[in-house]
């Protein structure tokens, strides 16, 4: 396998700026239309543009993506508005896809039906859409996200682990009991304490579902985030279950300078990852 384009945590290559994609999707899962912001490496750009011919030239060669989910009270410009994906696209090879959570969907399918049900929406939609409509391989496509995102991208990936090469979690809310129903949790799952669903729903309690797999976890946070404890339990939980993980601790807080900072950190693991190089066992 080639070797993905890589830079080491920051350091930028002299390339022009690629592509970036709007992908509306009219959803019946989530009653409503979710936009979809794609971010196409330059060195990839052709492979997508209209002219390009199947025919002709045959299917490209298959690039490698991240699936990037925002937070809490976010958007599907969030990640953008606030760091220069195209850049972080365009230095590591990565197509960078960013779909709309809305405010506060957990990324989770909410007890009444009428209401989102995101998870549904990412099996049956937003997925296939984009492995289809980038020539997308799983063995090429990662997962992680901030937050909210956090939880949700490991939670996508322990619902099937065979769609990703390996997931991570940014200051993740991965025990939902972290936050006692609010934010809109007890709107989705039922009242906090007496649903179930806040359990069954956090990733802490699902780590069983990865094991005999030796795909990855990376779970990173700031020492001063609120949420460092629920990383570390989770951490913990998986290294008893024999789950393949690794943790990342810094300083840094909840916040949009860290964010920025692990998203390089994370595109640097997948990127070993990827290309099969020394992560230490």
């Amino acid at each position: 396998m080639k070797k993905i384009l890589l830079t080491l945590l920051g350091t930028v290559l002299a390339l022009a700026a690629g592509a970036q994609d709007l992908v509306v999707i009219e959803s019946p899962n989530l009653h409503c239309n979710d936009s979809v912001l794609v971010f196409v490496p330059q060195q990839f750009e052709s492979f997508y543009a209209p002219e390009y011919c199947v025919e002709c030239c045959g299917d490209p060669d298959p690039v490698p993506a991240l699936f990037l989910l925002h937070g809490w009270s976010g958007c599907y410009r969030d990640w953008s508005n606030k760091a220069d994906i195209q850049r972080v696209a365009d230095s590591t090879g990565f197509i960078i896809i960013c779909p709309d959570g809305f405010y506060d969907s957990w990324y989770v399918n909410a007890n009444d039906p009428e209401k989102m049900q995101w998870r549904t929406f990412f099996d049956q939609e937003l997925y296939p859409k984009m492995m289809e409509k980038y020539w997308l391989k799983p063995e090429m496509t990662f997962i992680t996200g901030l937050s909210m995102g956090g939880h949700g991208a490991i939670n996508l990936f322990l619902d099937d682990v065979s769609r990703f090469r390996a997931a991570g979690s940014m200051s993740g809310v991965l025990d939902l009991n972290y936050e006692n129903g609010r934010l809109g949790l007890s709107d989705l799952l039922g009242p906090y304490p007496e649903s179930r669903r806040h359990a069954e729903e956090s990733a802490i309690n699902r780590i069983d579902r990865a094991k005999g797999t030796d795909k990855l976890m990376l779970i990173t946070c700031g020492y001063s985030d609120s949420l460092y404890g629920a990383s570390r339990s989770f951490c913990e939980k998986c290294k008893e279950a024999g789950v393949p993980y690794i943790e990342v601790y810094s300083p840094g807080t909840h916040s949009w300078r860290y964010w920025d900072y692990a998203l390089r950190l994370h595109l640097w693991y997948f990127s070993r990852i990827l290309n099969e190089e020394n992560l230490g066992y």
